[in-house]
């Protein structure tokens, strides 16, 4: 029977609940942890960024990459967590997901998810509570998470 999952998430963590009832509990079924998103930028750079020469000298100027390495791996986390959400709603493993994540997260998660699980995505919340223990992540959204009906 396809479920409700809320996903509670940051830059370096993730969790996954199963909210059976609108109003009711939430239960851990996942969670995940992704270091490199708690390092600092300092320690995430493989080495210096690459340079080129001016065509009509001889200077060289580093080339500055499109995004920062935090950045990169914040959107890396995202991508693995959206395939986790298409994989379960391909499988008709669930009929809605909430997302509950700091606002820039948010945005990577958002983005990472394609067309057909963004469809089934009941709300989004901005908030970092991944930490929090499952009964206070429940206080902060909602009383009502989801209509009872199905879609």
């Amino acid at each position: 029977m396809p479920s409700t999952w809320v996903v509670v998430a940051d830059s370096s963590a993730a969790r996954i609940f199963d909210a059976p009832l609108a109003t009711g509990a939430l239960s851990e079924i996942e969670s995940f942890v992704h270091t490199e998103g708690r390092m600092h930028e300092r320690d995430l750079r493989t080495d210096q960024p690459g340079s080129t020469k001016d065509r009509a000298g001889y200077a060289k100027h580093g080339i500055e990459p499109r995004t920062s390495p935090k950045e990169h791996e914040a959107t890396v986390f995202a991508r693995m967590l959206a395939e986790t959400i298409e994989r379960a709603r391909a499988k008709s493993q669930i009929e809605r997901v909430l997302l509950v994540a700091p606002p820039e997260f948010l945005g990577h998660l958002r983005s990472a998810l394609d067309a057909n699980t963004r469809k089934i995505v009941e709300g989004e919340f901005n908030f970092n509570v991944v930490r929090l223990a499952p009964d206070e992540i429940r206080k902060r959204l909602p009383e009502r998470l989801y209509s009872s009906l199905a879609k």
